[in-house]
C-alpha cells in the first residue's frame, strides 16, 4: 500500500480533542465529589497510540486560547504527537463526562460538548492541500462529519484533496447516536468512500441489495465467518477497498470481555484470534483497533499477522488508564498476539 519503510511514513488526522472528566475508583457521577483529568479524542486517540510506537504523526485540531486548550495540546506534544497545524480560536474545549463501570454495572458517558471550538470554527479558510502536503497517511472518523455542516465539508475537502495527493486514507465510520441520526450519517459516510483506501468498521454506510434493503440490516452484532465475508466482498467489489477491519466484542460482564477481528486484505477475509480479558478502562479501545491495523499494515504485516496485531492493540487498551494507547514498544502487543491461552467466549 505504501513503498516506504515506516519510519518514513508521515500520518496526519483531523479531528477534536475533548477533555475527560471521571469520578475516582469507579465511583458514580451524581455521588462524586472529585473528578480525575484527561484528554482523549477518537482521532486523538490514533494519532497518540502511532506516536507512542514511532511513528511520524500530527495532528490538525481546534483549541480555545487558554489554558485549557493548552493543557490538551501539551498532553498530545507530551506523547509525541505533533501539533504545529493546531489553530487558537473559539472559546471552550468539548468536554465528557465518564462513569466507568464495574461487574455487572456499565460504563456510563455524558458530553458537554456543543458550542466547542473544534465544532464551530469556519474551516473554509483552511488550504486543506497545503495542509496534507508532505504527508503520506491521512486518518479520519464519523465523529467529525457530525459535528455540524461545517466539519462535514471539511472532512469532504480534506478527502478529496487526499485523493489527488495520492496520499494513503484510512476511515473509521465510528457512529454516535448522540450527535447524529443513524439514517443521516449512513447517507453522508457513503458519500466518502469513493476516497476511502481503508475502512475501519462496516457501519454507518449504505449497503442496499437487489430488494433495496440494507445488506447488513439484520446481521449479527457477532458475525460469524461467512456472514462477515459476504458483507467485506460486497463492500470491496464496490469501493475497491485495499483493507477492510473490523473487531467483534463479546461482553461476559462490565470487567470482563473478548475480543476478536476480522480483515478484508488481497481479495480474502481474515480472521483472529479470541481474547478474553479483565478491563481496566475501555474508552479508546476502538481507536486503539485502528491504530493497530495502521501500524500493522504500515510494516507491511501479513494479513493473519496485521489482524491479530490490531485487535491485540485493542486489548492492551484495555489495561490503561485514560483514552491513549500508550504502548510504546511493539513488541508489546506481538508478544500478546502470540500468546498461547485458552480460546472461551
Amino acid at each position: 500500500m505504501l513503498n516506504k519503510s515506516i519510519k518514513d511514513i508521515k500520518f496526519i488526522t483531523i479531528g477534536e480533542i475533548l477533555l475527560r472528566l471521571s469520578p475516582p475508583n469507579y465511583e458514580k457521577i451524581r455521588t462524586a465529589s472529585s473528578f480525575n483529568i484527561i484528554y482523549g479524542g477518537a482521532e486523538a486517540n490514533v494519532a497518540a497510540a502511532l506516536a507512542n510506537l514511532g511513528v511520524d504523526s500530527t495532528f490538525f485540531t481546534v483549541l480555545p486560547d487558554n489554558s485549557v486548550g493548552r493543557a490538551a495540546l501539551r498532553y498530545l506534544r507530551t506523547n509525541d504527537v505533533h501539533m504545529s497545524k493546531a489553530i487558537y480560536a473559539g472559546d471552550r474545549l468539548g468536554i465528557y463526562y465518564l462513569e466507568e463501570g464495574f461487574a455487572v454495572r456499565s460504563s456510563k458517558v455524558i458530553y458537554d460538548r456543543a458550542g466547542s471550538s473544534f465544532a464551530t470554527h469556519d474551516y473554509s479558510d483552511v488550504d486543506v492541500k497545503e495542509l496534507l502536503t508532505g504527508f503520506d497517511w491521512l486518518h479520519l472518523s464519523g465523529i467529525t462529519p457530525a459535528l455540524g455542516p461545517n466539519c462535514r465539508e471539511l472532512v469532504k475537502r480534506t478527502l478529496v484533496a487526499a485523493k489527488e495527493l495520492g496520499m494513503t486514507v484510512s476511515f473509521d465510520g465510528n457512529y454516535r447516536k448522540s450527535l447524529w441520526e443513524w439514517q443521516e450519517a449512513r447517507d453522508c459516510i457513503t458519500e466518502y468512500l469513493p476516497y476511502v483506501d481503508v475502512l475501519i468498521g462496516i457501519e454507518p454506510i449504505n449497503l442496499p441489495g437487489p430488494d433495496g434493503v440494507d445488506m447488513k440490516d439484520g446481521m449479527s452484532m457477532q458475525p460469524d465467518y461467512k456472514e462477515q465475508n459476504r458483507i467485506f466482498k460486497e463492500l470491496a467489489k464496490r469501493y475497491d477497498f485495499k483493507a477492510i477491519g473490523r473487531h467483534v466484542r463479546y461482553v461476559h460482564s462490565g470487567s470482563e470481555n473478548s475480543l476478536k477481528a476480522y480483515l478484508w486484505y488481497d481479495g480474502e477475509t481474515w480472521e483472529s484470534r479470541t481474547f478474553r480479558f479483565n478491563i481496566l478502562d475501555r474508552v479508546g479501545g476502538g481507536d486503539a483497533f485502528s491504530s493497530g491495523l495502521i501500524y500493522a499494515i504500515m510494516e507491511q504485516m501479513d494479513p493473519n499477522d496485521i489482524v491479530n496485531f490490531a485487535v491485540s492493540s485493542s486489548v492492551i487498551k484495555h489495561t490503561i488508564h485514560g483514552d491513549f494507547n500508550i504502548t510504546d514498544d511493539k513488541n508489546a502487543i506481538l508478544r500478546l498476539m502470540n500468546q498461547e491461552f485458552e480460546v472461551r467466549r
